[in-house]
């Protein structure tokens, strides 16, 4: 019980409130969490999944088996997602629903300063591989699944390479393969914006999670929590041998396939317009339990 409690409050504790500083800055301030979120998706992240990648001692061979072992993870829950929901009769745009919340965790604003606090940095360079693994699904398959055909798979690409920290894992794989030594001038505002990437998305969380509502199905909304924080979790164990996955690699991996609904499944029902209070909801209880599964799976992995 008492490595329990350590965990808690050394490594979960101080994420939530942090979170919860940017919960109360939009709740009483009306902070913009648009433009924090643009700030910290253009700048910040891009510089902290280079800085992260080129500063670590992880070869390619490895960073592609964790690339792989995401791939398989989202698509596997999204599979055993859609199995169960078959007898459920569900409408078409409920079913989009479930299945983008329960194939895309937080693995960025969440996940990342997780991993880091518990396993180290080598740690946060594996979780920032399956991090942006898990972006690039979700505006590709995430797109698709949310759009329910509406948008073509063209359209979904596009948004992909709209995306900065994809530009941010490239560069980094090239300085990594080539060699190459940055100049200092270079590397220290990389490592300035690096450094500010992780509060500022602590705060974007609890200024998100300022906007939950109450589901009008709190059945699915537990459901749905149940696959993304349990049933994830057990499949990351039963594959990261598969992908030859040992130390604070499968550490990071598993972390990261255990972490709550990503935000971005908010924005994305109400784009293409699925039911926004249930996404919203299991945001938000996924979130709320998660402290508890992710405190017992940190002490099993810490043995």
């Amino acid at each position: 019980m008492s490595l329990l409690l350590s965990i808690f409050t050394d490594d979960i504790l101080p994420i939530l409130l942090v979170a919860f500083v940017g919960f109360l800055l939009a709740r009483y301030l009306r902070v913009d969490v648009k433009t924090l979120s643009r700030v910290t998706l253009y700048a910040l992240t891009p510089c902290l999944a280079f800085n992260v990648l080129v500063t670590s001692n992880i070869g390619v061979a490895e960073l592609g088996r964790m690339a792989l072992f995401a791939v398989c993870t989202v698509l596997g829950i999204g599979l055993i997602a859609r199995l169960i929901m078959l007898p459920l009769r569900l409408d078409r745009a409920t079913a989009s629903a479930c299945l983008i919340v329960v194939m895309f965790a937080n693995g960025g604003n969440y996940g990342l300063p997780l991993t880091l606090f518990a396993f180290g940095q080598e740690a946060l360079a594996y979780a920032t591989v399956y991090f942006v693994t898990s972006v690039t699904l979700t505006y590709t398959v995430g797109i698709f699944l949310a759009s329910s055909g509406q948008h073509s798979l063209r359209q979904a690409l596009i948004s992909v390479f709209k995306m900065p920290v994809v530009y941010g894992v490239a560069l980094a794989l090239v300085v990594i393969l080539t060699r190459t030594t940055l100049p200092l001038p270079v590397m220290r505002p990389i490592q300035l914006l690096n450094n500010a990437a992780i509060p500022a998305m602590l705060l974007i969380l609890g200024m998100q999670l300022e906007r939950a509502v109450r589901p009008e199905r709190p059945w699915l909304v537990g459901l749905a929590t149940a696959l993304r924080l349990v049933v994830s979790m057990a499949l990351g164990f039963a594959l990261a041998p598969m992908f030859g996955l040992s130390g604070v690699a499968r550490q990071a991996g598993l972390i990261q396939a255990a972490m709550p609904t990503a935000v971005i499944t908010t924005i994305l029902a109400l784009e293409y317009k699925l039911d926004s209070s249930f996404v919203t909801g299991v945001v938000f209880l996924s979130t709320l339990l998660s402290p508890f599964t992710l405190t017992v799976l940190i002490a099993f992995l810490q043995r």
